[in-house]
């Protein structure tokens, strides 16, 4: 008996060094496109705004986003449109930024209005860009890590399209209203891929990939990112 309490307290020290640390939280970096060309309008007054307000059921999906579509949407049009000072103004308007569940998977939409009127108030412009994507929503009895990487990978897949349809279509209604686009010429179509809605009129315009913010990691279902050719 007098062993008895040194086998307990072996027994002990076994199960304790054999337990190991929860994994830490995964991080999901910010979805940053500065990199890309701005597009800049001939104007000297510029209001982004954000009319989207979402119903329960996606502020729901929302609130559970790392980064969502309206966040990333503002922060990409902020980089991305410039005015060039000329006599004019551009109200640029985010209608919808939303994602939703229906069944076994997760929708999202973009869409974006972009109004253009000249300094003698002769000459005006509008246009609308919109895509939508969809991805496989997690298992009910996903972790919530699960649920935030699927939320976050749509959103990156609507800002790849948004990125695309957008100046695609500033450039064919706005083309009187485009200083500069940055890419050395017009901007060729993009191609209706999945759900993204698009008109098929040429060759896509691929957008290019972004450096990686966190060295080493790679998000699941994606390849690691490569920062983009020199200029």
């Amino acid at each position: 008996m007098k062993f008895w309490p040194l086998a307990v307290a072996s027994i002990g020290f076994v199960l304790t060094g054999c337990s190991s640390p929860p994994e830490p939280p995964q991080v999901f970096p910010v979805l940053d496109y500065s990199y890309l060309p701005p597009i800049t309008l001939k104007v000297s007054s510029l209001t982004i705004s954000n009319d989207y307000v979402p119903g329960p059921d996606d502020a729901t999906l929302l609130g559970q986003d790392p980064e969502p579509p309206a966040t990333a949407v503002l922060t990409m049009l902020n980089h991305r449109l410039v005015a060039s000072g000329t006599p004019g103004t551009a109200t640029v308007n985010l209608e919808t930024a939303s994602i939703s569940s229906a069944g076994a998977y997760y929708t999202g939409t973009v869409t974006v209005d972009v109004n253009v009127v000249s300094g003698d108030g002769r000459s005006t412009g509008e246009v609308e860009a919109s895509v939508t994507s969809n991805i496989t929503a997690p298992d009910p009895n996903a972790s919530p890590d699960d649920v935030r990487a699927a939320l976050y990978l749509l959103t990156k897949k609507l800002m790849d399209g948004i990125n695309v349809q957008l100046p695609y279509e500033m450039q064919r209604h706005l083309s009187n209203f485009i200083l500069a686009t940055g890419t050395g010429g017009a901007v060729p179509a993009p191609v209706t891929q999945g759900a993204i809605q698009a008109t098929p009129l040429g060759a896509p315009a691929a957008i290019p990939p972004a450096p990686p913010t966190v060295p080493g990691q790679t998000l699941p279902g994606t390849l690691p990112a490569t920062p983009p050719p020199a200029q």
